[in-house]
């Protein structure tokens, strides 16, 4: 089924990346592009453009004549696929895909509208340029990886197709595509703009989104293990902060937590007037910070990623590349829309955001796992023989020295601008490395989080008190309960901890 488009909403990619909807433009669309095209084409006999019959970057300066104007755009594709390290994964490229297709709809960049059908076509068919992490400094865009989609779009380099690497060539072939023809300004049109990063981004806050409903689940399920005071989430308490994004999670613990019998009522266990006579109270009046609240820290991440998410569904849906060629007024502006700043500050904010949500996670563990503090449980939730079993302990080895590497890889990469380029590009975003930092902050975040999940089901078993939790939060504990058993002997983890990765990542809310 085909996903036409006008605009392209967060909404629309999610179901082009995740329910295999396909690509197709208004008639609209397909005209602006059509008509940015036959400006520019026109446009640019005789007048002094830029990376039309001038070099690139410090070079600008100097003149290419007409006969090479072709071969100009060429070199431009093939001199700048240099970049180096791991490919992207699929879902990576295919997002940085989508984000070059919002900048070519916009019909600002005299680009041929076969350009776009044939990117529409990797798209719609699965075929992911081989594209290296590393090359960009965010500024004019993401030149070097974009160089490798553009080199894949003229037939040379290799796609991922099939699940595997082959020549583009081969590829094209086999489907009866043809490569780009280079009219204008095609060869610059592509390798100049924000798409890459803002495709590694646009996973990255997928993938955040779905951690922090992650967050506030694991945080109500360890409240109900606890047996908090329910009025940490209170409607009242948190609504005269005036922080909407701390309601929100509030309500959210509300939600989840309906109809559990594990959580106590203050008015009716300390308001009640029958404790006048204790002078220590059994049952914590207040639990510790990474339970009780839950609301205040959750808060500021979830504002973050909606501020995240506004950013970047605007980065897919605007003209990224220079010089942006106006129809309208009949000529061509030269500018820097290319350079990734906004992308690589919210990139920065997103891994602090979710760093804290490690954090948070990390904590909470902490609280299961310490008889000493929390008085209800076995040492590491340890169900077997204490000193013969060992429980969880060892993977909260593995939980902390990730938190700790997440809050390494949390200082910004945004400020860290270093001139290169001749100094043409002495100011630049670094956003792709912040996109890619805020990657691994990610990843971090899911193995952290497996691990909580385990520890939480293990915790309930230890209690017997999974017929108490709410309905919601039962459900979680029974699927994740049917590929992790509960063990009292100890057993190898890593295979379950992977495991509860792919259901973290993959479970649809």
């Amino acid at each position: 089924m085909q996903k036409e488009l006008e605009y392209i909403s967060l909404k629309d990619i999610q179901a082009i990346l995740f329910d295999g909807k396909e690509i197709a433009f208004t008639s609209e669309i397909k005209d602006r592009v059509k008509k940015s095209y036959e400006f520019l084409a026109e446009f640019s006999k005789e007048r002094v453009i830029y990376g039309i019959n001038t070099g690139f970057g410090p070079m600008a300066q100097y003149r290419v004549s007409d006969d090479e104007r072709i071969q100009l755009q060429y070199n431009i594709i093939r001199s700048h696929s240099a970049g180096a390290g791991n490919p992207l994964p699929n879902i990576y490229v295919k997002a940085a895909m989508i984000a070059r297709i919002g900048t070519f709809i916009q019909g600002e960049s005299g680009v041929h509208p076969e350009l776009v059908e044939l990117l529409a076509n990797f798209i719609n068919k699965d075929i992911y340029p081989f594209i290296p992490e590393h090359g960009s400094v965010g500024s004019s865009g993401d030149l070097v990886q974009l160089a490798h989609m553009a080199l894949t779009l003229i037939g040379e380099g290799q796609v991922n197709y099939d699940g595997k690497f082959q020549p583009t060539s081969d590829v094209m072939k086999k489907l009866g595509l043809n490569p780009m023809g280079i009219h204008v300004r095609e060869g610059l049109s592509v390798t100049n703009g924000t798409s890459f990063m803002t495709g590694i981004g646009l996973i990255n806050l997928f993938d955040a989104q779905k951690l922090l409903q992650w967050a506030v689940i694991a945080s109500v399920m360890v409240n109900e293990i606890a047996s908090s005071y329910d009025d940490l989430m209170n409607e009242k308490l948190n609504a005269v902060r005036r922080q909407p994004g701390q309601g929100e999670i509030a309500k959210m613990m509300r939600e989840w937590c309906a109809g559990s019998k594990c959580l106590l009522s203050r008015e009716k266990a300390l308001y009640d007037g029958g404790h006048q006579n204790e002078s220590v109270f059994k049952h914590k009046v207040q639990p510790y910070y990474s339970l009780r609240c839950v609301p205040q820290i959750l808060g500021p991440v979830l504002e973050t990623l909606q501020n995240t998410a506004r950013v970047l569904e605007n980065e897919v849906n605007s003209a990224t590349d220079n010089p942006i060629v106006d129809v309208d007024t009949k000529t061509v502006y030269h500018g820097g829309n290319f350079h990734g700043d906004y992308v690589s500050f919210e990139m920065d904010k997103l891994k602090i955001a979710i760093t804290k949500l490690t954090m948070l996670m990390e904590r909470q563990m902490n609280y299961l796992f310490h008889d000493r503090i929390n008085e209800i449980l076995p040492p590491f939730v340890n169900m077997g023989v204490l000193g013969l079993n060992y429980g969880m302990q060892a993977c909260q080895f593995t939980a902390t020295s990730t938190t700790a590497e997440c809050q390494t890889l949390s200082n910004s990469m945004y400020v860290h601008s270093i001139p290169n380029n001749n100094d043409n590009q002495d100011v630049v975003s670094m956003g792709t490395n912040s996109a890619l930092l805020a990657k691994r902050v990610v990843d971090n975040a899911y193995q952290v989080m497996a691990i909580h999940f385990m520890s939480i089901v293990q915790g309930i078993d230890c209690l017997n008190s999974a017929n108490k939790l709410a309905p919601k939060t039962k459900a979680i504990y029974d699927e994740i309960r049917a590929f992790f058993p509960k063990f009292v002997e100890d057993t190898t983890k890593y295979e379950d901890i992977a495991r509860m990765q792919e259901y973290l990542r993959s479970k649809r809310f």
